[in-house]
């Protein structure tokens, strides 16, 4: 009974589509959906394709997805080699098997049954998938959305297959992600020998008061979906040139804060500009914005979702925004409601990454009836 969606996963494995390529993954899915019905639009931009899938007409929904995958790491901890999908004791290994060729196959093989039962369903199926998830995205999702948003296209129900359960299939849906914002700031003082600190000005020293207070600053107080926004300091180095013997002329630190929308960007850099002018440090600091933050109000696929995981799985999933970004974020001006749910995410990203095979049959059925309750 596994056969179809392991196979289709495991023909998605067995390609290296490291981020930004595809290397065929999508030619794989397209022509399948070609024998489905389903008209097809490439939108292929420098090193990344993407393509716009549908079929039918009215109430929509449209399964968000990509076939990227990061790299494989250090290949000596690896059990299996990563782009040779192995099956080990009811478990598929591979990288993407979980993020997220598993759910691809688990979208397109659900798809394929519910159109061999229901040919005539009243209503429109979609598919939206890239190349360029993993990486910078800029010809991805956010370039193909940008397409639609120009054309007037409307979408109903957005279900986006990113791995959101934690424990066990179907604990965690999620409705909505926080933003991202990084910042690269230099604080400036004055080079010296550490045995003469009168002639220098230690920016390590200088700055400490300042490091302290931003890594306990307090933006917001969160509300019911999101936790309260929170910022990290990632890396702290004062130069490669500088030996134990010298003070440093310049420090250079790098952090991140994820955002709600209770908050803009704006107001992040204006509340750590006004640090900076309180503490008196000589500094230039360059933004970076990665992510918007985007809420879905839980509506009518989120309930039927809801419904079909507690009946596939006898759980009820809890509703979460946490974790990093995705490409729902992209499609919050087109789409009604967004929903994202796909496979445990315990093992993305890394070595040995994998899948319980039964998990992924289970996955493909909740998609199913989805489309099942929602069509008919």
């Amino acid at each position: 009974m596994y056969t179809k969606v392991l196979n289709l996963a495991q023909q998605l494995i067995n390609i290296p589509s490291i981020s930004p390529m595809d290397c065929g993954c999508q030619e794989i899915l397209i022509q399948r959906l070609q024998s489905c019905g389903f008209f097809i639009e490439k939108m292929n931009f420098n090193d990344t394709n993407n393509f716009w899938a549908w079929r039918g007409f009215g109430k929509s929904i449209t399964f968000l997805g990509h076939t990227d995958v990061v790299p494989a790491g250090n290949l000596l901890n690896w059990k299996t080699p990563p782009f040779v999908s192995t099956v080990k004791n009811g478990i598929l290994f591979g990288r993407g098997a979980v993020d997220m060729k598993g759910s691809i196959a688990a979208m397109l093989i659900a798809v394929e049954n519910f159109l061999k039962k229901n040919p005539n369903y009243n209503g429109r199926i979609s598919f939206l998938v890239t190349s360029d998830e993993e990486s910078t995205g800029k010809n991805g999702i956010k370039r193909v959305a940008s397409i639609l948003k120009k054309r007037n296209e409307r979408i109903n129900y957005c279900l986006v297959g990113e791995p959101t359960s934690e424990k066990v299939l179907g604990d965690c849906i999620k409705n909505g992600r926080r933003g991202s914002l990084s910042a690269e700031l230099k604080i400036y003082g004055k080079q010296g020998h550490v045995a003469y600190p009168e002639l220098a000005h230690n920016p390590i020293h200088l700055s400490a008061l300042f490091l302290l207070e931003l890594s306990t600053l307090s933006f917001d107080k969160g509300n019911d979906f999101f936790e309260p926004t929170k910022l990290q300091i990632s890396k702290i180095f004062s130069g490669k040139n500088y030996t134990t013997n010298m003070i440093p002329g310049e420090l250079n630190v790098f952090f991140n804060i994820r955002f709600s929308p209770l908050i803009t960007e704006q107001v992040i850099i204006n509340t750590i500009n006004e640090l900076l002018v309180k503490h008196s440090l000589q500094h230039s600091i360059s933004w970076k914005f990665y992510a918007r933050p985007f809420l879905s109000i839980p509506n009518h696929l989120c309930h039927i979702l809801t419904t079909s995981i507690y009946n596939t799985t006898n759980i009820t999933p809890v509703i979460k925004t946490n974790g990093g970004t995705s490409d729902g974020r992209f499609l919050f001006d087109l789409s009604d409601e967004i929903v994202e749910f796909g496979l445990l995410g315990s093992t993305i990203h890394q070595v040995n990454e994998c899948v319980n095979i039964l998990d992924l049959f289970k996955l493909q059925n909740i998609y199913y009836n989805v489309l099942n309750t929602l069509f008919l």
